[in-house]
């Protein structure tokens, strides 16, 4: 099914809105919606009456407590901590606006809509001097038909917004206002304005700023000093957040670095106690290779051709071995070097085999006692 182009454009904008400020989905009109999400799954924020983005004032015109949840991914601190005391009296219920017409931004005006437009803003203004605010507002649309490009058309339809209490529809003007020209005073003034009657504290203290920044004016000034109070809190809160924030980052950096000096620091405890005990074990086999040499039985030996031979025949395979057991000689010289050097000897691998091991029992017999049992020539 197609879905008409203005029905999508109109669903965009409506969920900006919704965006911007969930609460209007707390409207009556809009509770059908609210139901759609919820039946989905979706979790809508808290109540406007626990929220001071859009809470009614108090009955007794005391302040409330700012109750609305911490946004997501914020450290968690004590709840005595996370409540702003905020005046909120005057704040209203938001409005939900009729979606903005969209209109070519490459569309030029006619002199003859020019002046048309301007005809209609005069008497937009005359309307609203009166307080015919619906015809006010109404030849204000007239006037942004035949010109759609001036900011002032729109800042001055969020003017009439606002003294129809319906600050969503003047934030909306007048964002459009400031697309069309940045330095837009009273866009930011009555931007600010619908800000503040939404309890947008932060929003409604920046865009006064701006628009006293750009051309000071008493009223705009007025209203900043109002919502300075409420705006500074908030602004404080929000370093609080940020500084618990940045220690606890500095604390789980300064951890991560204490953990690692101590990982390193363990590995270079190992590396040398395992080089210290290489170095050992090789002052301890160059000791044995010194005592073998200068041993003068076992060097008086190995003058012995026929020890030399068997040295050789068993350092190549130590079962050969089993090939001088009957020999006294051979078997007493293998046995002293495997008593006093072994370690050294097992070190050195003679060929990857240790001929100094006790030598392996003799293949079962079969019965005929001959040579070749027993690996003989």
């Amino acid at each position: 099914m197609e879905i008409p182009p203005e029905a999508l454009a109109q669903l965009k904008i409506f969920i900006t809105l919704c965006k911007q400020n969930p609460q209007i989905l707390y409207s009556p009109q809009l509770a059908f919606f609210k139901e759609f999400v919820e039946s989905l799954g979706g979790k809508i924020p808290s109540s406007p009456k626990t929220s001071h983005a859009s809470a009614k004032p108090a009955a007794d015109g005391e302040s409330l407590k700012n109750e609305s949840s911490k946004p997501t991914g914020e450290p968690e601190i004590d709840s005595e901590e996370s409540d702003v005391e905020l005046d909120t009296t005057g704040v209203i219920e938001p409005d939900t606006p009729e979606p903005l017409k969209e209109y070519e931004p490459t569309a030029e005006v006619t002199e003859e809509n020019m002046d048309k437009s301007n005809e209609k803003k005069i008497a937009a203004i005359g309307a609203y001097q009166e307080g015919d605010l619906e015809k006010a507002f109404q030849l204000f649309s007239d006037a942004i038909e035949l010109n759609p490009n001036s900011a002032l058309l729109y800042a001055k339809r969020g003017q009439c917004s606002l003294k129809r209490n319906k600050p969503n529809a003047c934030i909306q003007d007048c964002s459009r206002a400031l697309a069309i020209n940045p330095d837009s005073a009273p866009a930011y003034k009555y931007r600010g304005r619908g800000h503040r009657l939404l309890g947008h504290w932060e929003e409604a203290a920046k865009d006064l700023r701006n628009a006293c920044k750009i051309d000071f004016d008493e009223e705009a000034d007025e209203w900043l000093r109002e919502v300075t109070p409420n705006a500074r809190k908030l602004e404080e809160h929000r370093r609080k957040y940020e500084r618990k924030n940045a220690e606890k980052e500095l604390r789980e950096r300064s951890e991560r670095l204490r953990r690692a000096r101590e990982e390193h620091a363990k590995a270079a405890k190992e590396a040398a106690e395992h080089q210290q005990q290489k170095t050992a074990e090789e002052s301890a086999t160059a000791d044995d290779v010194f005592g073998l040499i200068n041993d003068p039985e076992l060097r008086s030996a190995f003058m012995d051709p026929e020890v030399v031979t068997a040295f050789e025949d068993i350092s190549m395979n130590p079962s050969n071995i089993l090939k001088y057991q009957d020999n006294p000689k051979i078997i007493a010289i293998m046995e002293k070097v495997k008593t006093k050097y072994g370690k050294m000897a097992g070190q050195m691998g003679l060929g990857g085999f240790n001929p100094f091991s006790s030598p392996p029992p003799p293949p079962p017999s079969s019965g005929n006692n001959t040579c070749d049992d027993v690996g003989l020539d």
